[in-house]
């Protein structure tokens, strides 16, 4: 009893203090984005801008300043912290119900469903404007996954998804087909204008990111970082297959449900607001199991924070990579992520 006794407080004192430095890199990522841009614009002025508004210092800014902060650079940094946040946990989750390595919602075509579903909403004009953008995306996510879940069963033979390469090969044909949709409707409905801004947004934008976005981002990213600690249990459970964490007492498919519509909201939710981003499910997950070992209660906090610190950089890093011109945030991500896609490829077969 004395020795539990003490290693509680230790344990307790030793998240506390994992959680603390999160935060703070978490911040310090934040007001980088901030600072750094097409101009960059020193940390004392937007602690000033940040003072004015959160604090009503009166600190004398100029009114050009003040705006690019406040308006423009702070909400896409928040945004950008919550897209990778998302996107990274939906990778972990996937990953783990799967027992997939490759598994992320850019490979198994969540995202490009929630694309067509986002571009069916506002350009084809379904649902005649009773549905939202993010409704139709989450929609769409839905039905690709239920599609590449089904056809990946059915080239398997219909034994169980988790393990399985199918479901990567299955995601790729899915999201080659609703690529397809997506630009078959924007091609049939949209004038040269819209098919410009949408095929830009399709890469991965963060250039619209206001603050009414950062209201709708901030609550789905911590929705998927909160059921990811909730069934943290669970998840490692999964790691032995799913006839094993039924064994353990977990309720396989009601987890199953609840984590897949869990992925399919955050996806959707964050497509709808800076487009498809490839590869950040992919990657960050992996990095952050060699950094903290493969247990969820630690694996999930840390992927969120890795995932929302690399997308805040890689945004940083396509706006000032090419002087006077900004590029899709997806070119970033894929530029990093497909090399370390083939690093994965090549170690799965080595360790085959």
């Amino acid at each position: 009893m004395t020795v539990v006794a003490v290693h509680r407080p230790n344990v307790y004192a030793s998240r506390l203090g994992r959680g603390a430095l999160g935060f703070v890199v978490l911040l310090a990522a934040v007001v980088a984005g901030t600072c750094i841009g097409e101009t960059p614009i020193p940390l004392t002025t937007v602690a000033q801008v940040l003072a004015n508004k959160l604090l009503g210092a009166g600190y004398p800014l100029d009114p050009i300043d003040t705006g690019i902060i406040w308006n423009y650079r702070l909400p896409r940094a928040i945004v950008a912290a919550c897209c990778g946040t998302g996107l990274a946990i939906s990778g972990v989750v996937l990953q783990s119900l799967l027992r997939n390595a490759l598994a992320d919602p850019y490979l198994l075509g969540i995202s490009a469903g929630a694309s067509t579903g986002a571009v069916t909403v506002t350009i084809a004009g379904l649902g005649a404007g009773a549905v939202s953008m993010s409704l139709g995306a989450f929609i769409g996510a839905l039905l690709a996954f239920l599609l590449v879940a089904g056809l990946a069963k059915a080239a398997g033979g219909g034994v169980s998804l988790q393990g399985t390469g199918q479901i990567v090969l299955a995601g790729i044909a899915g999201s080659q087909l609703f690529n397809a949709l997506t630009s078959f409707i924007i091609t049939k409905s949209a004038n040269a204008e819209q098919a410009r801004g949408i095929m830009f947004w399709l890469l991965g934008n963060l250039s619209g990111a206001r603050w009414p976005d950062v209201w709708l981002a901030v609550p789905i990213a911590l929705l998927g970082l909160l059921a990811t600690i909730w069934y943290a249990r669970a998840l490692d459970a999964f790691a032995f297959g799913a006839d094993q964490a039924a064994a353990l007492g977990i309720p396989v498919r009601t987890t199953q449900v609840v984590l897949i519509g869990v992925t399919a909201l955050v996806t959707a939710v964050m497509v709808s607001i800076v487009g498809s981003i490839g590869f950040v499910g992919l990657v960050i997950p992996h990095a952050a199991r060699f950094l903290v070992g493969v247990r969820h209660g630690r694996l999930g906090p840390a992927t969120a924070i890795i995932g929302a610190v690399f997308l805040i950089a890689a945004d940083v890093l396509s706006r000032t990579i090419i002087p006077g011109q900004v590029l899709p945030i997806g070119v970033i991500t894929a530029l990093v992520g497909a090399p370390i896609f083939a690093l994965i490829l090549l170690r799965g077969r080595r360790t085959r």
